[in-house]
């Protein structure tokens, strides 16, 4: 089965490392299903049936998101907190519906990785920020993957190292 990649970027088009990574993974279509949740749901209102069936009818799934105010955009907690429900994800009522699903987040960084180590200016690594979806997934019995970063966005990567991104980004969601 496919991978599902839920894109959570409020500006898709303004992008340089998220939009590089869709147009990547729009190559091959049959391996992946890019949802982009800021052009499905322009007005923030989900439809939380609908995007379950979706995740159902996928293999793995990857959150895909510019790193910003050390968090997700706002579309994709709510998309989390809608669709994430007792019942389906968790509890005793059936919510098993990610148990031992693959399950990866992608993110864009626009600071550099040095700052993000406990000697940096942020004083916490990445990993650790990214933490509360790591504990989202265990806490659904999901199989989590790790993550895929980019760091420096905000530098204007090269060409070269925009590419290179792009092919160990498809790496990394081949390898879940």
């Amino acid at each position: 089965m496919k991978t599902l990649i839920i894109v959570a970027h409020p500006n898709l088009e303004t992008s340089v490392i998220n939009k590089r990574w869709v147009e990547a993974l729009r190559k091959y279509p049959e391996k992946y299903t890019v949802h982009e949740l800021y052009k499905v749901y322009p007005d923030g209102n989900i439809n939380a049936e609908k995007e379950q069936q979706l995740i159902e009818s996928h293999s793995n799934l990857v959150l895909q998101f510019p790193f910003y105010w050390f968090n997700c955009p706002p579309l994709l907690k709510r998309w989390l907190d809608d669709v994430f429900t007792y019942g389906w994800a968790y509890g005793s009522n059936g919510g098993d519906k990610l148990k031992n699903r693959k399950a990866a987040l992608a993110v864009s960084a626009g600071i550099n990785k040095e700052d993000y180590s406990e000697e940096g200016r942020y004083r916490y690594t990445l990993e650790h920020l990214l933490s509360p979806f790591e504990t989202t997934f265990l806490y659904c019995n999901a199989d989590y993957r790790s993550f895929f970063a980019f760091y420096g966005a905000e530098n204007e990567p090269s060409v070269s190292e925009l590419e290179k991104s792009a092919q160990d980004y498809l790496n990394f969601v081949d390898n879940l």
